[in-house]
């Protein structure tokens, strides 16, 4: 910067003031570009750099400008290289701004976030449909992504973001089962990820997820079935398709290793990925003796430990959905 402040010095004591004093103001003004805006500066010369620049709008078109920049590039080489990155440019950014973005600026970060819950179908799917990536998504095992935002590089390739999404599952799921509570009917970590996937499932409020957990853990421990309906979705759509309507008497008896209604234990494997909190729910379950659960109509349920008073709970609900139904207005 300094030679350049040195050389427009000495151009101006030559004479040239006026050609000085417009390209100075060139340079430092504010730009054209009239609202912020991410631009993919791609591998070439100085000059095409620039021209990139100029499509974009960050900088003002013509030979004039094009040269002026050209110029502050050369005198200001000390400053750092020019990368080839997507980077973003700020409304109204200078010459000067603009040329310090393509050297120092840090390339723009895409996001995607994976929702806890999806199942490896919607997962894939939801990969292969994001913007700014190359190559196919691979299907990944049921349980093998970490929901959470990830950030990524413009031309990522697919498989190495869910690359990406399965190491952090990995390391969760490491950390929280090393502080768990040891119970005996969850032996390994693959048992440990298919109960959090029922409990993600089942509820999701946070501060729910370890009773539900401790219903689960009650009924294996006593060898009662799980009876949960996600496990009989799953048995249905194999985690493809949503299944789109309500379960019937006759879903209830599929005869599927995942129908927990027919067979006792926890199915072969997760019904989807589950989160950080349906982990930790495992982890450390609440205390007591609950064995049953519904929902209460209010976003929530209500656990029971014996039959009678689950049966309770059961009518509790039904009738407030049919006041809700009574009070619905008929078209």
């Amino acid at each position: 910067m300094r030679r350049l402040l040195s050389v427009l010095f000495l151009l101006l004591l030559l004479g040239a003031g006026g050609t000085v004093l417009k390209a100075w103001l060139d340079f430092k003004n504010p730009g054209p570009l009239v609202t912020q805006t991410d631009v993919v500066i791609p591998h070439g010369d100085y000059l095409s750099t620039i021209r990139t620049l100029q499509q974009a709008g960050v900088l003002h078109s013509g030979f004039w400008t094009e040269k002026l920049c050209l110029a502050a590039v050369l005198l200001t080489r000390k400053d750092g290289q020019l990368h080839a990155a997507e980077l973003h440019f700020p409304a109204f950014v200078s010459m000067q701004d603009a040329l310090h973005i393509v050297r120092h600026g840090r390339p723009v970060l895409h996001k995607l976030t994976i929702p806890e819950g999806l199942t490896a179908h919607q997962i894939q799917a939801l990969l292969q449909s994001a913007p700014f990536l190359e190559g196919d998504a691979p299907l990944p095992p049921e349980g093998s992504v970490m929901p959470e935002t990830y950030g990524y590089l413009r031309n990522t390739d697919r498989k190495a973001l869910l690359d990406r999404t399965q190491t952090a599952m990995t390391k969760a799921v490491l950390t929280v089962w090393n502080k768990r509570a040891p119970i005996s009917e969850i032996p390994d970590e693959q048992t440990f990820v298919t109960l959090a996937s029922l409990v993600e499932k089942e509820t999701a409020l946070p501060a729910e997820r370890p009773l539900v957990a401790r219903v689960f853990i009650n009924r294996l421990q006593q060898g009662m079935k799980l009876q949960t309906d996600p496990t009989v979705i799953y048995a249905l759509t194999n985690g493809a398709p949503p299944l789109g309507r309500s379960l019937t008497h006759t879903d209830l008896q599929v005869s599927s290793p995942y129908n927990t209604y027919m067979v006792t234990g926890l199915p072969p494997g997760p019904i989807c990925s589950p989160g950080l909190s349906s982990l930790e729910a495992v982890a450390h379950p609440a205390d007591g003796p609950m064995l049953y659960f519904v929902a209460n109509g209010q976003g929530g349920h209500s656990f029971a430990t014996s039959l009678t008073e689950h049966n309770k709970n059961v009518q509790v609900f039904r009738q407030k959905k049919q006041a809700e139904h009574a009070q619905t207005p008929q078209h």
